[in-house]
């Protein structure tokens, strides 16, 4: 029941891949190994991977700290800090990056990039591991604590495969971005491909870089398929209807409430204080409503839609993933990751010789845009549900089986309400995240549409930080709503 739409996901993402090797092989043998050989190439990899390793790893310290505080603990305020935790995913990294070089003119290079990615990615991490935290019974820690053993360790190992589904996100993410890095003039992957594209008309180092990226990027998810191993991350019996709060001590509470306030300060605060600065001093630019409220409408519709789709098709894979073994499973599930990695002018560009090829009618209209969307962001989705779907006991599946419900109603009765946090999480991670994607939008947009992430582009590009200040502004008051949802979610006492 689920094989045929979770092949179909699959061979949605796997869509970029026939383009890379189409424009690989028209160079031929040569020009692949030559470029490949290349010591740049090999300088490129170091510093891809170097990036990638080093934001992961702060993006877990952060994500899990603030989720278990979030969630768990007494903090004051966690409410509120539960919000804001999710609300960098709405800030666009070359916003950010724009913010902190204004700011600071010598912040460039490896470390200006990991900060800046550090800042707009961890919530990759907090979201998924503050709903495993939610759904974490609280007798498992009791039992643990009896037998001697830490309460963390049954909470990290529970965490397992939310922090692990985050930390790959991240990793792809950092792997597949553009905007920051190339303001933060620090050469990797991307800014190489982009480079190629753009200097002339031989595309093919272009193709074999990416199709590179794509094999580091498999490696990167292969390995995280194995850490997974075959542990089972279910409870047994009905889910969790309480949740243990640590009450903090005091030293640990003021702790908590610095570490919080700074990350909340440093990733929503200084970019929302810049966006303010920008609004002010561009007081006296020309604003036009119509356009601002155009471009609202076609974010929210193209986003909105994207999420709908992404979430549809990740839905028959995370559940394969979590329930079966076998190499079926892991290819499907692997095979959705690869256009996470890819950076979006990739995507766009597989999906212009595919629409001009063989679906004209799509071309330059709007469900084009929205397969860019679901191609680049279904891993988000696919994580999330994947590790909800690890957490649902699946012995109340088998006894619904047991009292004669068929395949489609335990999805639809059992299985989907159990995983429904992560559905909903991911769904919101593709909203966020597509609301702020700008190179496959700006190219697979229909003609005559705008977007808040374009015609910010626009703007900052041409430097009226002033005239793109409504457009920041606004495009994080939409990301407020989504992230006031889940972290309200995440924080109450029933959830």
């Amino acid at each position: 029941m689920l094989l045929v739409p979770a092949v179909f996901a699959a061979l949605v993402s796997l869509l970029p891949i026939v383009y890379l090797v189409v424009r690989a092989a028209e160079g031929g043998l040569g020009v692949v190994a030559e470029t490949l050989w290349r010591a740049r190439t090999l300088e490129l990899a170091v510093r891809s991977l170097g990036l990638a390793a080093v934001v992961t790893l702060l993006c877990v310290v952060i994500g899990v700290s603030l989720a278990w505080l979030v969630v768990r603990t007494d903090l004051p305020g966690r409410r509120v800090f539960g919000v804001l935790a999710a609300l960098p995913l709405a800030v666009p990294s070359y916003v950010a990056a724009y913010t902190w070089v204004a700011a600071l003119p010598d912040l460039s290079g490896f470390w200006g990039s990991v900060m800046v990615l550090t800042l707009v990615s961890y919530p990759y991490v907090y979201l998924p591991a503050a709903a495993a935290l939610a759904r974490l019974d609280p007798a498992m820690e009791e039992v643990a604590l009896s037998l001697g053993r830490g309460r963390m360790s049954v909470v990290l190992r529970q965490l397992r495969p939310s922090v692990a589904a985050g930390g790959l996100l991240v990793a792809m993410y950092v792997l597949a971005e553009f905007g920051a890095v190339a303001i933060m003039r620090f050469d990797v992957f991307t800014t190489q491909i982009y480079t190629s594209y753009r200097a002339g008309f031989d595309r093919t180092p272009a193709a074999v870089l990416g199709l590179l990226l794509v094999v580091v990027t498999s490696a990167i998810v292969v390995a995280e398929a194995r850490s997974r191993g075959r542990a089972s991350y279910a409870t047994r019996g009905a889910p969790a209807r309480r949740r243990r709060v640590v009450a903090l001590r005091p030293a640990a509470r003021v702790a908590g409430l610095a570490w919080s306030t700074s990350v909340a300060v440093a990733a929503v605060g200084f970019p929302f204080a810049a966006i303010c600065y920008w609004l002010l001093d561009g007081a006296s630019a020309e604003l036009r409503p119509a356009e601002l409220f155009s471009a609202f409408g076609a974010t929210l519709s193209m986003s909105a839609a994207g999420a709908l789709v992404s979430t549809a098709l990740a839905v028959p894979v995370g559940v394969i993933a979590a329930r079966h073994r076998g190499r079926t499973a892991s290819f499907l599930e692997q095979s959705t990751y690869v256009g996470h990695a890819l950076p979006g002018i990739v995507i766009a560009l597989s999906l212009v010789f595919f629409g001009v090829r063989y679906a004209y009618p799509l071309y330059q209209r709007w469900p084009m845009l929205v397969l860019a969307y679901a191609v680049l962001f279904l891993p988000a989705a696919v994580g999330a549900v994947r590790a909800s779907v690890l957490q649902a006991p699946p012995v109340v599946e088998e006894v619904a089986r047991s009292l004669g419900r068929g395949p489609l109603a335990v999805m639809r009765e059992v299985t989907l309400p159990l995983a429904l946090p992560g559905v909903l999480a991911g769904g919101a991670l593709v909203f966020l995240t597509a609301m702020k994607e700008l190179p496959a939008t700006l190219l697979l947009r229909p003609t005559g549409m705008e977007t808040l992430a374009t015609r910010l582009w626009t703007e900052t590009g041409s430097g009226a930080y002033g005239a793109a200040a409504p457009y920041a502004a606004l495009l994080m008051l939409v990301a407020a709503v989504p992230g006031f949802v889940l972290g309200h979610r995440s924080t109450r006492e029933d959830a």
